[in-house]
């Protein structure tokens, strides 16, 4: 059940949720002029590294779509960089809702591709996920 880009309302907007290791983003797509707001913050505010906030904004450049959309970022968990990826993640899966011809652009980017890498977990009887207390011989 997609919908058209023309009936894209504020009233029914168009949503997309992206996860990277232990962060969320849940993207709200609204017909605009291009502004990207994080957390009620400015893109180019929130994330002060320049590889996040080119990360943010890829599949938008990737579809030309930069002015076309006004998007609004709830991000939480994770760092800067998890939180990144997610953004750009859910920002791709909400573009691909709003006009499926994007698909194909997207997916060639590598767009659609959620990175399923995670935290390895703590064993017992070790210090960490890998890491081992200390062996004495004696």
């Amino acid at each position: 059940m997609t919908q058209a880009p023309s009936e894209i309302t504020k009233a029914a907007p168009i949503w997309g949720t992206g996860r990277r290791k232990s962060a969320v983003a849940r993207v709200r797509l609204l017909p605009g002029s291009g502004k990207i707001l994080v957390n009620d913050r400015e893109v180019d505010a929130y994330f002060t590294e320049e590889k996040d906030r080119q990360s943010a904004r890829s599949p938008l450049v990737a579809t030309k779509q930069m002015t076309t959309y006004d998007i609004f970022v709830r991000a939480e968990g994770g760092g800067p960089t998890g939180q990144a990826d997610a953004v750009k993640l859910g920002i791709a899966r909400a573009l691909k809702k709003a006009d499926p011809a994007l698909e194909q652009a997207l997916r060639a980017g590598g767009f659609m591709t959620r990175d399923p890498r995670m935290k390895e977990r703590k064993k017992y009887g070790q210090k960490g996920a890998r890491k081992r207390f200390q062996f004495s011989k004696r």
